[in-house]
């Protein structure tokens, strides 16, 4: 699946941001709220500044959106996604001193196509 090409430039990006200088805050980060809905989630972080689209993979399934500072990059799947509707937010962050990808997200179709997909994206983050 071409699937990893969509997912490194997405965790790329994140990880280039850790070494950039800070950028100035776009504001308080994004407070997930999965009884919104997906597409309020997705207006309401699309709409947020500093926000701009990662490369495109074409016939992926799955849309990337990393903020400008790199504090997060936003995942939405797209409607032939399995786990369609569904939205990470994927964050770096310091565990015991290494610098771990932490992910949180709205399964707001299939529980068990979600619950993949998570895995999926942890296994990712993990291997870098």
């Amino acid at each position: 699946m071409k699937l990893w090409g969509v997912l490194a430039s997405g965790l790329v990006a994140l990880g280039l941001s850790a070494c950039a200088p800070a950028a100035p805050s776009s504001g308080a980060p994004f407070t997930l709220d999965c009884a919104e809905g997906y597409e309020a989630i997705r207006a309401g972080i699309l709409a947020r500044p500093g926000v701009k689209p990662a490369p495109d993979a074409p016939g992926e399934p799955y849309e990337i959106f990393n903020e400008e500072n790199g504090r997060a990059s936003y995942i939405f799947t797209r409607p032939e996604a399995p786990a369609h509707p569904a939205v990470f937010i994927q964050t770096a962050t310091r565990r015991d001193g290494a610098r771990v990808m932490q992910h949180e997200g709205c399964a707001l179709g299939d529980p068990a196509a979600y619950d993949e997909l998570l895995d999926y994206w942890e296994s990712i983050a993990a291997a870098r």
